[in-house]
């Protein structure tokens, strides 16, 4: 088996951030201007395509030939790419950024040679953005650049063999970054998901671009008449300013506005009578609709066909494995709670805001819950919406042994009133409305939803706990009910801890739950890793691992990891719910990675999916939502007892249930 390392440069006028690769791809100006290629690690050459050179014969016959295996570095680019001019299947392709992110390492080549200790990739780092921008994107026509609306090769000759000295540098990275993993190699299926992943992306999901078109319209008309109104309240030049709004506010109530967050705003406006600062907030809440923005991001993503592509990122969660959003970030979309939906986007389609007003008040919000609605079926189609029913919590039950959570899993399934019952020792059912036992059941939800990842009172206020009317007084008492009741999921906390410290004390691997903790190491290419293989046979890898004291002054695993608040490669410290948390949601994902390859075995179209749910793209006459949530809830052979449930329903538009 041969392997051909492959980076290539191109250009488009589509901007490939805003619009996404597909978009990109099918503009049709669309170039590839560079081909840097090494065969078996040997050599790397450079095609010229921009000025006219071609692929050698040995090339062309490798892009297609099985027994060439092709690699790059987000190959779903690269061969999608190559694929507007030559023939090459997806199957015989292999991607070095999933390698990396598999075993723990983040996103961007460069960053990921930064993080595994390549040297000038720092320095590289900023000159290679410089000579993308320079001949891959358009310029602004100008009398000093002759009014070029690009700049050529012959423009900048200098700067054009710096960029193919660039590019070949980038197949030598590519190249030393898979053979530093090459001792950890990603399973197969994970290999076969990726594909199925890329299949998804390249089909892509419709969109009600009269509804986007509409949305936006009303959105800016709306927008408008509320500046416009809290200008002439305030008389500030921008109402929207954090810096005068706070200041204008302040000598308006009398009271310090030392910020203006979304949690703030809301609690001034129920602490506040009728009056001109009350309004006034009122409209930032409005204005501050953010999600009505994805309209745009629709807008900027949508090819000539209708369709958005490339929505989904494969393994964008870096230690869990979970799929992230792109473009729309659909991972991220408002919920809806409109009875009437459809009337609702009638009227945006119509552009009737008067109408809009009148019979919902809140026009942002409105666009808000529409959002999830522009995504909708192929012509002839309908929507098959499915989902696994409370998969975290069924997940961490089945890992932790905690029969009476999996006996309510098993039956009724009714976990925040089984919770509480437990909890507080009332009849399961007593806890039902119009029974005073009832509030008990908010008691139990918060706990359900905060505590199962070794959270205490301040998840239980994060999760909002005080706006569900609890003090913060009783808050302990619920953590300790709760963990009492729960004390195999406790015990799942410090086992799984404890047996990451013994690990790292003696270098034995130790097994647990059905899990195998160890460390593993390459240390001729300098890889050293804690993992953690999962039932499903894939591992979690922590990178670089070691003991030191942690905050609490207790010693705890540290490890190097992306800071997702900083987005930065550093030292993170974990402890025991949070690897608790790390292994269940990529249980979680491998449940749904499974649903995926049989939903794509048994012959339908997903268009995307969303944390644990399902969207098919499905001819109408043939929507059967029985069998679908039966795939979804067939027994896993690697995950004997865990009980899965799906739920689901069928729709013209994708919409929240």
């Amino acid at each position: 088996m041969r392997h051909l390392s492959i980076d290539i440069e191109t250009f488009s006028s589509v901007d490939i951030k805003k619009s996404g690769l597909y978009k990109y791809v099918q503009s049709v100006d669309f170039q590839i201007l560079l081909f840097a290629y090494s065969f078996d690690g040997g050599p790397v050459q450079i095609i010229d395509l921009a000025r006219g050179e071609a692929l050698p014969a040995e090339v062309m016959f490798a892009l297609h030939d099985p027994n060439t295996i092709k690699r790059a570095y987000n190959a779903a680019f690269e061969w999608y790419c190559l694929n507007k001019f030559f023939y090459s299947p997806l199957e015989q392709w292999r991607c070095t950024q999933v390698h990396g992110l598999y075993c723990g390492y983040t996103v961007g080549l460069a960053e990921t040679a930064v993080a595994l200790g390549l040297p000038d990739d720092k320095r590289k780092m900023g000159v290679g953005k410089s000579l993308i921008k320079l001949f891959c994107t358009p310029c602004k026509p100008t009398a000093k650049n002759g009014h070029r609306t690009r700049t050529l090769p012959y423009h900048e000759p200098e700067k054009w063999q710096l960029f193919k000295e660039y590019c070949k540098q980038d197949v030598v990275t590519e190249m030393e970054v898979e053979r530093r993993l090459s001792s950890f190699p990603v399973p197969e299926q994970e290999q076969s998901l990726w594909v199925i992943d890329q299949m998804i992306n390249a089909y892509g999901v419709a969109v009600d671009q009269q509804l986007i078109e509409g949305a936006l319209y009303c959105d800016d008309l709306v927008s408008n008449e509320l500046m416009s109104e809290a200008g002439q309240l305030t008389g500030l030049d921008n109402p929207k300013s954090v810096k005068q709004l706070s200041k204008w506010l302040t000598d308006e109530t009398g009271n310090e506005i030392d910020n203006l967050r979304k949690d703030t705003v809301g609690e001034m406006i129920e602490s506040m009578d009728e009056c001109d600062a009350r309004r006034v907030l009122e409209i930032r809440r409005e204005l501050s609709k953010t999600s009505v923005k994805k309209y745009t991001a629709m807008r900027e993503a949508v090819c000539q066909d209708g369709r958005i592509r490339g929505l989904l990122q494969f393994y964008g969660a870096n230690r869990s494995g979970r799929w992230a959003g792109r473009l729309v970030q659909v991972q991220n979309l408002p919920r809806n709670y409109l009875e009437t939906l459809t009337l609702a986007r009638d009227c945006v389609k119509a552009k009737k805001v008067d109408a809009l007003k009148l019979i919902y008040g809140n026009v942002p919000d409105t666009l808000s819950q529409l959002i999830r609605t522009a995504f909708v079926p192929s012509p002839g189609n309908v929507f098959l919406v499915s989902d696994f029913a409370a998969i975290e919590a069924r997940v961490i039950a089945w890992l932790a042994g905690e029969l009476w959570r999996l006996e309510v899993f098993a039956t009724h399934g009714k976990i925040y009133e089984a919770s509480a019952s437990q909890m507080f020792g009332v009849p399961i059912e007593l806890i039902k409305k119009g029974n005073p036992e009832y509030e008990l059941r908010q008691k139990g939800k918060v706990a359900e939803l905060a505590l199962g990842y070794q959270g205490s009172t301040g998840a239980l206020i994060s999760m909002g706990a005080l706006t569900m009317g609890l003090s913060e007084a009783e808050l302990p008492d619920i953590v300790r009910r709760w963990r009492g009741s729960n004390k195999r999921i406790v015990d799942l906390w410090y086992g799984l801890e404890n047996a990451a410290l013994t690990v790292m004390r003696t270098g034995q691997p130790v097994g647990f739950k059905g899990l195998l903790v160890a460390c593993e190491g390459d240390y001729s290419n300098q890889q050293d890793f804690l993992t953690i293989m999962l039932p499903s046979g894939r591992k979690l890898f922590y990178v670089k691992p070691h003991l030191r004291w942690n905050e609490k002054g207790r010693e705890a695993i540290h490890y190097y990891g992306m800071n997702q608040d900083k987005k930065k490669w550093t030292i993170i410290s974990t402890y025991g719910g949070k690897l608790v948390e790390n292994v269940v949601q990529a249980i979680a994902r491998d449940c749904l990675a499974e649903t995926l390859k049989r939903l794509s075995v048994a012959g339908y179209q997903t268009v995307m999916h969303i944390h644990d749910e399902v969207v098919l793209d499905v001819p109408a006459l043939q929507a059967n939502l029985e069998e679908v949530t039966e795939l979804m809830g067939q027994p896993i052979a690697w995950a004997p007892g865990l009980p899965l449930m799906a739920d689901g329903f069928v729709t013209e538009f994708y919409k929240k249930d």
